[in-house]
């Protein structure tokens, strides 16, 4: 029996904001998060900016000195958005089964910083200097793995990784398992941190990444300048709970989880398919998912990173999954404020497509000048106040991989 899901609490750390209340206020100023690498010295590198966070401490959010230690960032930033989601939902865990409160939270990529530290001293050193915990450090698991250490979480366990789309896969498959009764309530979204030498080098090996010197024209998706994406940084979680378990409690209800989609291009492994087949047969099974038609969506919260081709093939998608009402909503693109956040951009996006919900309002596409004519959709430049009930969340990863989510403003 399918059971309704509703989100309860959200925790974000990101290149604008290190709590949802900073980063949204940030969000509706429309405040980049991008500026100069400082992790490393890019001087030797084509890429020079990132969305890096700012004055993060994980030690200022009460988690233990020593688990921080034995932590890589991208579990750091996980555990302290659960920990500001967990404490905005109310649930108290010793009044919970604790078999029945799970976790389902990615990360893209892992620790790139740790297998580059570990690998140099391997080589300077020899094998005896690698560290103990190296490989339990690393491994993209540990976000989910941290959280239920941390907060006492022995339910449903579980970490998608599909690269980008990492964070949306998990929020997806969280809310399958409160759905189909495995769970009465999951931790869901994604963290990531890989703005290390090794990452940088990665992408602009693939020429993902933009060139430019211009923190204001380096992250613009749809516009006819784009380049490439700008990585970011953080971590971005929901609370989702089965709807009678939250009004038994009495959890305030931010939004309703109705519809997941998902779906593979088979086609390449970094390049989406060009007629955007793949990704518009995800976004109808999630309109099929959640029973309504594609005119009863509001908003589109799109992946757009600023590529040429993910803007231009998402823009074919969408019009191909929704037909004449892909033009009657509102489409724009976190990204343009704080970068590419790769497994954690799924998990702050829908933050975002929950707070457009709450407060009926649409961010403007931040440095959005020239709209690409391939890129025809209605992307509005200002932040606009307008009436947001049904929001639709897109992603795409490397790999083909496609997932969809839909957002519903609650009603009993």
């Amino acid at each position: 029996m399918s059971r309704r899901v509703v989100i309860t609490g959200m925790g974000a750390v990101t290149p604008i904001g290190n709590n949802v209340e900073d980063f949204w206020a940030n969000v509706k100023k429309g405040t980049v998060g991008i500026g100069p690498i400082t992790k490393f010295d890019s001087t030797a590198y084509k890429a020079h900016l990132a969305a890096e966070l700012k004055d993060f401490d994980v030690t200022e959010y009460g988690i233990d000195k020593k688990a921080a230690r034995r932590m890589e960032d991208f579990s750091k930033y996980a555990v302290v958005a659960a920990k500001e989601a967990l404490g905005q939902s109310g649930l108290d865990m010793e009044k919970e089964d604790p078999y029945m409160v799970g976790c389902c939270v990615g990360c893209g990529i892992g620790s790139l910083q740790c297998v580059q530290t570990n690998y140099t001293k391997l080589l300077e050193k020899g094998p005896n200097r690698v560290a103990p915990l190296m490989i339990p450090m690393l491994i993209s698991n540990m976000a989910a793995g941290n959280i239920s250490i941390q907060f006492g979480l022995k339910g449903k366990n579980i970490n998608v990784v599909t690269a980008c789309a990492t964070g949306t896969h998990c929020i997806g498959e969280a809310y399958r398992s409160v759905q189909y009764g495995e769970a009465d309530v999951m931790v869901a979204g994604g963290a990531e941190s890989a703005i290390t030498e090794i990452g940088v080098a990665g992408f602009t090996g693939l020429n993902a990444l933009n060139t430019t010197e211009d923190v204001k024209r380096a992250s613009i998706p749809f516009d006819v300048e784009r380049g490439g994406f700008v990585m970011g940084e953080g971590a971005g979680i929901l609370i989702l709970e089965e709807l009678e378990h939250a009004k038994a409690r009495g959890a305030e209800i931010y939004a309703e989880i109705i519809g997941y989609g998902a779906s593979a291009d088979a086609h390449h492994v970094t390049a989406p398919i060009e007629d955007g087949s793949g990704d518009a047969k995800a976004i109808e099974f999630a309109i099929r998912d959640a029973g309504i038609k594609p005119e009863d969506i509001d908003y589109i919260n799109a992946h757009g990173t600023s590529t040429h081709m993910n803007d231009a093939f998402e823009t074919k998608a969408i019009k191909l999954a929704m037909g004449d009402a892909a033009y009657k909503c509102k489409v724009n693109s976190t990204k343009s404020m704080v970068g590419h956040l790769l497994g954690a951009a799924g998990g702050v996006e829908a933050i975002t497509c929950v707070k457009s919900i709450n407060e009926n309002y649409v961010h403007a596409n931040v440095g959005l000048v020239n709209q690409d004519p391939e890129c025809d959709l209605d992307c509005p430049k200002e932040g606009i106040d307008t009436e947001v009930n049904v929001a639709l969340s897109n992603s795409l990863g490397f790999g083909g991989h496609n997932a969809v989510l839909i957002f519903k403003r609650f009603e009993n």
